[in-house]
């Protein structure tokens, strides 16, 4: 008895590793005959896990989702990532999952060898989150917003945009982007004709969700590419152009990644376009290239700078 216990939690462990497996490949991996698996493969049946099975030469077996969630096996690296990953969910910038992260986690760690809760622990005890701040978005918009980009499912959403207007967008949904503490939604704007970079925390999905698509090639062959240069400054209330007397290189090396794009003007010159909801912060913020610059635009950004050479010329 002790002998089969092992085998069928070995054939489980086969059937979560690799999405389809032949009765042949299992009978070898296990040590046993195509018979052995057919019966291991129905006593897991009978404790409620859902394995399907195709005949034929294409045929073979495939664990299915179920209406209950039966038990998961887990080897020791990924326990102790879904441990660290249930750690960070509890603090991270979506509402709604903290303490449903946090319950998991609990059942989770009562489970695990002393070993890893060790190595756990020490992850834990090692590291510091920084709190949260800014906007959060609830988990299920992320999901609702996730199923369409997997189904490939036209989606409606109520939208509001920085200043507040709210709008009615159609969209074929590509991907979810996670960047600077933020989640954004990259599709084709089916009114506008073009992609669209939108915010999650801004998005009230009309659901059921629309007829499907066929997928189109990712904006600029790289969707995180495409957030990160089109979100440094078309999600902001404020957006600057500003000539910077210096190599566009030296310009790139100072910003963070995404943060701005950097044109170049020539070998002396270049135009940074960057962007914030406050002129002040983006005043301060060129400030620290330590360098020369113009500005021209947005009036409010000129008059920062105004009232920020006016204060530092009474300080000296």
């Amino acid at each position: 008895m002790l002998e089969t216990s092992a085998r069928l939690l070995r054939l489980l462990s086969l059937l979560q590793v690799r999405r389809e497996w032949t009765g042949p490949d299992l009978a070898r991996r296990l040590g046993v005959t195509t018979r052995t698996v057919r019966n291991d493969v129905n006593r897991l049946r009978n404790l409620g896990y859902p394995v399907h099975a195709a005949r034929g030469v294409a045929g073979g077996y495939q664990l299915g989702a179920g209406a209950a969630l039966p038990p998961l096996l887990l080897d020791d690296e990924e326990a102790v990532a879904v441990a660290v990953g249930l750690r960070t969910a509890a603090s991270a910038a979506v509402t709604g999952i903290e303490e449903t992260s946090l319950r998991a986690l609990a059942k989770l760690e009562r489970l695990l060898p002393g070993r890893l809760r060790h190595r756990v622990a020490a992850v834990q005890s090692g590291t510091a989150a920084v709190p949260m701040s800014g906007p959060t978005v609830d988990a299920e918009v992320l999901t609702t917003v996730a199923a369409a980009c997997r189904d490939r499912e036209r989606l409606r959403f109520d939208y509001r945009d920085h200043r507040g207007a709210a709008t009615v967008r159609t969209v074929e949904p590509h991907r979810l982007v996670a960047w600077a503490r933020r989640w954004y939604l990259v599709g084709w704007d089916v009114d506008k004709g073009d992609w669209r970079t939108f915010r999650a925390d801004r998005i009230t999905p009309r659901v059921p969700t629309g007829p499907r698509f066929e997928p189109r090639d990712p904006p600029d062959g790289d969707v995180v590419a495409y957030v990160t240069r089109t979100v440094g400054t078309a999600s902001w209330h404020y957006r600057a152009r500003i000539v910077v007397h210096a190599p566009a290189a030296v310009v790139r090396a100072r910003i963070p990644f995404g943060v701005g794009q950097v044109e170049e003007l020539d070998e002396h010159r270049c135009v940074l376009w960057a962007g914030s909801d406050n002129p002040h912060v983006l005043a301060l913020y060129v400030g620290w290239l330590d360098v020369d610059f113009e500005v021209t635009e947005p009036p409010e950004l000129v008059e920062a700078f105004r009232r920020l050479a006016a204060r530092y010329s009474r300080a000296t």
